[in-house]
């Protein structure tokens, strides 16, 4: 989706695309539940626990082989490898399509509400890569308390730091991160309906205006001044 026109960066277009967008993508999914009831197991939907969506019991089952344990291959594929790669294959990438399509409108959203203020383009894009590492973070982690520990052991080593311009920033952030573990969890379908309410607050909050302050006009003005003549500040 894209505005190539200020003019078109208005509150009710935005909401009328993401609309369209949200009933086309319910559509397809409805659709594709009909004519493929099998698929539930690959989508992050309903609350289904990343291993037992593959059909595997425990974790000891990617661990097991030989006499006495029952190997992946065996859990998911019922003894056929290539069987076994293509679940786990169609299931991590069910949750990670899943993750980009609920995240989508809301990377538009943003987009939308700060066209006329401006945005970083690096900001936009981590809006939709940030929920496929929280998704992968919790497909990997599920319940093991090592797995948990060593992942803020590595974040804490890495210490990554972004500077927000905007209080709404990290609200747009911290829905991206809530989309990412929904559906690693499986509860994508919860997610979806969150980033509905999410987006058309917003736009709702955008279209009235709500909490406009003469203080926070007049510092956006001289930040789109500085902007667009950066020599006169």
């Amino acid at each position: 989706m894209t505005y190539p026109h200020s003019d078109t960066m208005t509150p009710g277009r935005v909401a009328l695309r993401i609309s369209v967008y949200y009933l086309i993508l319910f559509a397809v999914v409805i659709s594709v539940l009909v004519s493929w009831p099998d698929v539930t197991q690959y989508l992050p939907i309903g609350g289904r626990d990343a291993l037992h969506g593959a059909a595997i019991e425990s974790i000891s089952d990617l661990k097991e082989t030989g006499s006495g344990g029952s190997s992946l291959v065996d859990t998911v594929g019922g003894g056929d490898p290539v069987v076994a790669v293509q679940v786990v294959l169609l299931f991590v990438v069910g949750h990670l399509t899943g993750t980009i399509l609920a995240m989508l409108p809301v990377a538009w959203t943003y987009k939308a509400i700060n066209y006329e203020s401006g945005f970083r383009k690096t900001f936009v894009r981590s809006l939709l890569v940030l929920p496929l590492c929280a998704t992968t973070i919790v497909l990997l982690i599920q319940d093991s308390l090592a797995l948990a520990f060593g992942l803020a052991a590595l974040v804490a080593a890495v210490r990554f730091r972004v500077a927000l311009d905007e209080a709404m920033d990290g609200i747009f952030i911290f829905a991206a991160i809530c989309v990412g573990l929904a559906a690693g969890i499986g509860y994508l379908g919860i997610a979806l309906v969150m980033s509905v309410f999410f987006c058309f607050t917003n736009i709702v909050m955008w279209a009235i205006d709500y909490g406009r302050n003469p203080v926070d006009e007049a510092r956006r003005v001289r930040k789109l001044a500085k902007q667009r003549d950066p020599d006169s500040a």
